[in-house]
């Protein structure tokens, strides 16, 4: 019996979701005894430098001190057994041609191998700054440095207080955020191959969340692969503000391509969901009504309930100051990586209150200059900031796919500064017009692969 795109596409889905579980390296380096031999509660090992998270800001200060000093001894504390890449996982989910699980999943053992640094898989579990330790569901590891690149959380608690743990756990698992590498991912992916009709409804949060253009490249991708596989419904965005990163270029791209698919909905906050009636409840700012809003309710096939993001709970086991906002940014010093509260500990990535967007070519451009940071006092050489009028061209480059047959992309371009006046990085952002008028391009959607081979080889290489 032959098979359709639509069920090959299921059968994969199944095939390729083990990948996500495969085992890699676990250990301390420099001869340390292995971490899965001790108790929780036993020292392990001390390191010099000790990194927690092997994501694209972790794995780039690790690998940029070694670059520096081979004899640097570096360690990386990492809970996932595997890499899988947040950055390019919306063409994943959007079914553009050549893109699998494979695309996104990488062995921890090849960088390891290649730079020379060490590895633990275990979960942090408590930080005592004092003593120099961390506690990890291995053991106990010392540090003389330490940096944090821990990525995000989901503040459910927060914004939905009437929800109980129970709620909580049954919602995130049935209708995942999807920005946390991982099942997340997989999970969202089986849901919409399994889609026969309906509406996907994306959620996108209040406040700073990883990767401001993701939740809208998400709705543009999973437009496009419901438009080529003919499936009924439309792609509903609820914002809980009126803020579109990227905004031009992408109502632009919805106009020319999906007018019939996707929606977008301004000042929608999100109230409950109801899972059994695959409900979600929501207010609509209206300024006419007394209360300034209105209940909606809209029906879905596919739920994608992006929470508010907030630091990692790594970053409240630290005791490091942090931002009054709920997200609770790492407050630095002044345009460093140290943080203010400690200058044996460090910080980049998504977690800090540095005024720049955090994306995963952020945090390998903040890897790069924390790593720079660290390599001059290690060498115990003076080491000075850029001056105020610094500005750092093309700090960040973030693409948006948004199209295939043709394909074609759009990009944001942020320059970073080092401001003395603001005491902080801040970036200024540009979304360029292509040659055709249009903001998307099909030179721009090769610019979009190209760079993330190149830097999937900048960590892994």
């Amino acid at each position: 019996m032959k098979m359709n795109r639509r069920e090959a596409l299921k059968l994969g889905a199944l095939s390729v979701a083990a990948a996500a579980t495969m085992a890699t390296v676990t250990g301390c380096n420099e001869g340390a005894k292995p971490a899965s031999a001790s108790k929780a509660g036993k020292k392990v090992c001390k390191h010099k430098v000790v990194i927690i998270g092997g994501g694209f800001g972790g794995l780039t200060v690790a690998k940029e001190l070694k670059k520096k000093d081979a004899s640097f001894d570096v360690l990386v504390i990492e809970k996932n057994e595997t890499f899988m890449s947040c950055p390019f996982s919306n063409t994943y989910l959007g079914k553009l041609e050549g893109v699998n699980l494979g695309t996104l999943v990488h062995d921890y053992a090849q960088p390891v191998e290649a730079n020379g640094y060490g590895l633990l898989h275990a979960e942090v579990t408590a930080i005592d700054r004092a003593a120099k330790q961390i506690h990890t569901t291995k053991g106990i590891v010392e540090y003389e440095i330490l940096v944090m690149s821990p990525g995000i959380g989901y503040d459910y608690k927060g914004q939905f207080p009437t929800w109980d743990d129970e709620k909580i756990n049954h919602i995130s698992r049935i209708a995942p955020g999807a920005l946390i590498p991982g099942k997340e991912h997989v999970i969202l992916e089986r849901q919409l191959v399994d889609m026969e009709d309906g509406n996907v409804v994306i959620t996108i949060p209040a406040g700073k969340f990883r990767c401001p253009p993701a939740p809208f490249e998400r709705a543009t991708m999973i437009a496009s692969y419901m438009k080529k596989e003919g499936i009924p419904g439309k792609v509903i965005m609820l914002n809980a503000t009126n803020s579109v990163s990227k905004g031009a270029a992408f109502k632009e791209t919805w106009k020319d391509l999906y007018a019939d698919i996707v929606e977008h909905v301004d000042f929608a906050t999100i109230q409950d969901v109801d899972p059994v009636s695959k409900t979600v409840t929501y207010h609509l700012k209206d300024d006419m009504e007394d209360k300034g809003y209105v209940v909606k309710t809209l029906k879905y096939s596919v739920l994608n309930l992006i929470p508010n993001n907030m630091s990692n709970p790594v970053i409240e086991m630290s005791g490091v100051e942090t931002t009054t906002d709920s997200f609770k940014k790492v407050v630095m010093n002044g345009c460093s990586f140290q943080t203010k509260t400690d200058k044996d500990v460090y910080a980049v990535g998504d977690v800090i209150a540095h005024a720049v967007p955090p994306s995963g070519q952020t945090a390998n451009w903040t890897g790069k200059q924390c790593a720079l940071e660290i390599a001059n006092r290690l060498h115990k050489k003076a080491f000075e900031l850029p001056v105020k009028t610094t500005t750092i061209k093309a700090g960040n480059v973030c693409y948006s796919m948004v199209g295939e047959n043709p394909e074609e992309a759009i990009m944001v371009i942020h320059d970073f500064s080092f401001s003395q006046e603001k005491n902080m990085i801040v970036s200024a952002a540009t979304v360029p017009v292509s040659p055709s008028g249009k903001y998307r391009s099909g030179a721009t959607a090769k610019a979009t692969r190209d760079w993330y081979g190149g830097i999937m080889r900048d960590l892994f290489a």
